[in-house]
């Protein structure tokens, strides 16, 4: 009798992540997420004592890489 293995469902993709997730995201460095976090450009929001930044920031961060990348050609 063979028994067939399940195959392992695909992990959603996180809501939320960690600073340090979205550097890898991102590729860019800690400070430079904490500055854009700063100049209110990378939306984040808070769980407890944690900052989070949430999926949809990222593409709306990207979003905005886009438009200004247009706008100056």
């Amino acid at each position: 009798m063979t028994l067939a293995v399940p195959e392992s469902p695909r992990r959603a993709e996180p809501l939320l992540y960690k600073v340090s997730e979205a550097t890898g995201i991102l590729r860019l460095s800690r400070s430079v997420i904490y500055e854009l976090i700063r100049s209110g450009r990378l939306r984040t929001v808070q769980e407890g004592r944690a900052r989070r930044i949430p999926r949809s920031a990222i593409n709306e961060y990207v979003a905005l890489l886009e438009r200004e990348a247009g706008e100056s050609e």
